[in-house]
């Protein structure tokens, strides 16, 4: 349920100072050179949780405008839909009108996005995909559409991606995108990935990638981490191998 103006009132203040802390914790701490290897992870963990912060606030926000009908809860929704924007462009390096613009295109209770990825054998090799936009590569697929299956959603991003037909086999796993070592993000997102068999098509080009073909997963290419970790793979073809049961969180 929206928060109603007496919680707003008290926990407002409360988390616009936590984020400003925690930022600028972030962005002044400086480690020598010579310290320990995992303060790189710590943070990446820290802004990892930052983010997350500002993608809870973004759903507080669109939620609220959702269901609200008192005027000042409005103003106080905006002015969290305001503070969400600021903190994403900050930790994302956008602009912020930019990234406002998006959450204001945001309607309904706010929910995760769904990302379908798919992995197709042949031979032993998986097939990747090399995203136009960074050059780096991705097992095909990629968001699934108001009226999709999850099934419909990665069949479509495969035949539109590479030019082949493909079935679904079985669902190998279901991912939070903030927990497993993915760049931030604005948005949440839940990654789907599928095992999926060849039916028929040729190998061809779309305008969103720049080359196709399959791998070795033990010699895979530089990876598009914002689409998919080797984490993902591994544990996806370890259930394949094995027949061990749907991965999730």
């Amino acid at each position: 349920m929206p928060l109603i103006l007496d919680e707003l009132d008290k926990i407002l203040p409360l988390v616009i100072n936590y984020i400003i802390l925690s930022y600028e914790m972030l962005i002044t701490s400086e480690k020598p050179m010579n310290e320990h290897n995992n303060e790189d992870s710590n943070n990446k963990s820290e802004e990892l949780s930052i983010i997350a912060i500002g993608q809870k606030l973004q759903a507080l926000a669109q939620t609220g405008l959702t269901y609200t009908k008192d005027r000042y809860d409005i103003e106080r929704y905006i002015e969290l839909r305001d503070i969400a924007a600021q903190l994403s462009a900050k930790m994302l390096s956008l602009d912020k009108p930019q990234v406002l613009d998006s959450f204001k295109r945001q309607e309904g209770y706010a929910t995760p996005k769904v990302d379908t990825r798919a992995i197709i054998l042949r031979k032993g090799k998986i097939l990747m995909v090399r995203e136009a936009d960074d050059g780096l590569w991705s097992l095909p697929g990629g968001w699934a559409d108001v009226g999709d299956s999850p099934s419909d959603a990665v069949c479509r991003e495969v035949e539109e991606e590479t030019g082949l037909t493909a079935k679904v086999d079985r669902l190998l796993g279901v991912w939070d995108r903030n927990q497993h070592g993915h760049p931030p993000y604005s948005w949440h997102v839940y990654k789907l990935i599928f095992l999926c068999r060849e039916l028929g098509g040729d190998l061809r080009l779309s305008e969103d990638s720049l080359e196709l073909d399959f791998f070795d997963p033990l010699d895979l290419p530089p990876l598009s981490l914002t689409r998919i970790v080797p984490i993902e793979i591994a544990t996806s073809l370890d259930i394949i191998k094995n027949n061990k049961s749907t991965w999730f969180d």
